[in-house]
């Protein structure tokens, strides 16, 4: 999609398209489109530039048919994720890998970088029950640390896709970089993730967004404030900011969504401001957002509707039963520490 691009700003779909012994035959969406500016269900259709078919893969069908692949000699894939587990991008790539193997289809992931860097693991476990197109592996945390190219490498050799698989690396990454230390510019994965900030606090904002709760989805923050009408601003901020989470503080604010949840309907709520990104342990912000509002607001908030995207079952159960977040989230730990053993030898980068 348009998050493709090469050094000099070029669209890799025109780089493939002008190269030289290189047939470009057909166009791939996922989520958002071709060109990133949709929220909704992405149409099948025609590219203006190249004249070429996109073929849908967020539509009636998220994974590639076999008419859809007739004639290929491979699949190249070029997109830039976001860290987080129930970010659709890697979902897609799976399952276009899934169908590449069942024909030997060569599949080519040119490598991106993870915005919020490649150390940094948090979250519970996907539970089995939620495996579907928000969370593709069950040992997966909410913030897994790789990047696409090595989740490719993974996803192939722990679910034996036995794809074809060439990940072409990056050069001068290193785990312990964030996005704005590589130099690359932004360019928007998705029309609601605008800057490196919301990218950071997505993992635990984004976890609880499919309760009744506003991210600030059609407004020029998303994802940097959440409301809804039933909340009090004030009391909202002045519980969060007594927690002292470390890294993020909080201010009561009222905002007014042009769409998406809450569209038009004025709600109050706290605009979160990161002071410390290494210290922000995202995921906890997510759980202790849902606990204020669960001891607040329990008979109006929505709690147990988070439990797709979450991932597990028995966390948002003991956020229901006033469980203390910080002790959520060390709980953690061993599921953290076996997924660090498992993604040890799908790493391409120090």
């Amino acid at each position: 999609n348009h998050t493709g691009r090469a050094r000099d700003g070029a669209a890799a779909i025109d780089l493939l398209f002008t190269a030289k012994d290189v047939r470009l035959s057909a166009l791939f969406s996922p989520e958002h489109g071709i060109r990133g500016i949709l929220d909704t269900n992405v149409p099948s259709e025609k590219d203006e530039k190249t004249g070429l078919v996109i073929h849908s893969l967020y539509g009636e069908t998220r994974r590639p048919a076999a008419s859809m692949l007739d004639g290929l000699d491979a699949m190249v894939i070029d997109l830039q994720d976001i860290g987080a587990r129930f970010y659709t991008y890697m979902t897609t790539m799976a399952y276009v890998m899934e169908e590449a193997a069942k024909r030997n289809l060569p599949v080519y992931v040119l490598d991106r970088p993870n915005p919020i860097n490649g150390f940094q693991i948090e979250g519970p476990a996907l539970d089995k029950a939620m495996i579907g197109f928000t969370g593709y592996l069950p040992a997966m945390p909410v913030r897994h640390g790789m990047t696409l190219g090595e989740l490719a490498r993974l996803f192939n050799g722990e679910n034996k896709i036995g794809a074809n698989l060439t990940v072409v690396a990056m050069k001068n990454w290193d785990r312990s970089r964030w996005f704005d230390d590589t130099g690359l510019p932004w360019i928007n994965p998705s029309p609601n993730m605008r800057n490196l900030i919301q990218a950071t606090v997505y993992p635990g904002v984004g976890a609880i967004e499919s309760t009744n709760l506003s991210v600030g989805r059609g407004t020029d923050t998303p994802f940097e404030q959440i409301g809804a009408p039933w909340i009090d601003g004030v009391q909202l901020a002045e519980t969060l900011n007594a927690r002292a989470i470390p890294g993020v503080r909080f201010y009561p604010v009222r905002f007014t969504p042009l769409s998406s949840k809450y569209a038009k309907e004025e709600c109050q709520g706290v605009f979160l401001v990161v002071t410390d990104r290494q210290a922000l342990r995202p995921v906890r912000l997510g759980v202790e957002l849902a606990s204020a509002l669960n001891r607040l607001y329990g008979s109006k908030f929505e709690l147990e509707s988070a439990e797709r995207l979450f991932g597990s079952h028995e966390g948002l159960a003991r956020v229901r039963a006033g469980e203390d977040p910080a002790v959520i989230a060390s709980s953690w730990g061993a599921a953290e520490g076996r997924w660090r053993l498992l993604r040890a030898k799908y790493l391409l980068y120090r």
